[in-house]
């Protein structure tokens, strides 16, 4: 399925992949804060460091002055990530001011991201409260004594849920309350729940037992969810049309931007889900190659065809 992403957020995504100066993917060696979120199994997982100048008395009065991240994601997710780190280095925020960054600050940063790719900025968020949570341990700096609550331990304490994303109940309810969520579609748009295998749509203590006991019912029950994603077979592809696709996708888009660099591509095979390509030109001898493969072109053709796309240099 292709994404209609706002300009920025397309914009922030090229620099990030070609590590104009400004941009923020990477990571902070030996960091203040480092924080996960997400699931390198599922394709979308985020790690997120921070550096702080330290107040000489005051630990709360820390100021980030580096932020960084690095991401499995797609195009939306490394959009966000850079929007984190600009909100945050920007701002000059402390890690206490940080946490009041939430994901609806970095969707409106992007001016917009499509429904089902809301999850990304939460993916974000998460991932910060998780590092100024490490920075809060090592500076000794107790956040509930500060009567703030940070709910690093909920997703292995918790009921798992959605066993096809390991998402907790605690971590559920979290959302669905913190987000306002009130359809199985907005859920899954959110924080992917229930947006693979599907059997915990309905099932006793599943999303919908959730939505009910949170808002009651007959809430629920009045929300239409036009955003509930199809069955994967209603959305496959032949394999004809799925190599035009991709032929397309290539030609039209990624080949083109390579070629500004002095680069070109060429797709060698495609099986089943998988594209075998080959750099060529300026692309075909430089450093970054493989990250140009799995950050861009992967990235694009995840977007733009099939989220299950991989491609593997040949």
């Amino acid at each position: 399925m292709a994404w209609e992403y706002t300009e920025k957020t397309k914009q922030l995504f090229m620099d990030a992949v070609q590590g104009k100066p400004g941009t923020h993917m990477g990571e902070i060696e030996n960091p203040d804060g480092l924080g996960e979120h997400g699931s390198i199994a599922c394709g979308d997982a985020l790690r997120f460091t921070f550096r702080v100048r330290r107040h000489p008395t005051d630990p709360t009065q820390d100021v980030i002055t580096e932020a960084r991240y690095l991401t499995f994601g797609c195009t939306s997710a490394i959009a966000a990530s850079e929007a984190l780190c600009k909100i945050i280095e920007g701002n000059h925020y402390t890690p206490i001011q940080a946490l009041e960054v939430k994901n609806q600050d970095i969707v409106d940063y992007l001016d917009g991201l499509p429904e089902a790719k809301i999850h990304c900025s939460v993916m974000g968020a998460e991932a910060l409260q998780a590092a100024i949570f490490n920075w809060a341990q090592k500076r000794g700096v107790d956040l509930k004594e500060l009567g703030l609550d940070v709910s690093t331990e909920e997703q292995e304490e918790g009921r798992i849920v959605c066993k096809c994303f390991g998402l907790s109940e605690p971590y559920i309810r979290r959302k669905i309350k913190e987000l306002k969520l009130g359809t199985i579609a907005e859920i899954t748009n959110a924080i992917k729940a229930g947006g693979a295998c599907m059997s915990c749509h309905h099932q006793p203590g599943g999303l919908q037992d959730l939505l009910d006991d949170i808002w009651g019912t007959k809430v629920s029950e009045l929300k239409s969810a036009p955003g509930m994603p199809a069955p994967r077979e209603e959305l496959e592809l032949s394999p004809y049309q799925f190599g035009k696709q991709v032929e397309k996708i290539v030609g039209e888009y990624v080949r083109p931007m390579l070629q500004k660099d002095g680069g070109d591509i060429e797709i060698v095979d495609i099986k089943d889900h998988v594209v075998y390509c080959r750099l060529g030109g300026a692309c075909a001898t430089c450093a970054a190659a493989g990250k140009t493969l799995k950050v861009f072109v992967e990235t694009t053709l995840k977007d733009r065809v099939d989220d299950r796309i991989r491609v593997i240099a040949v």
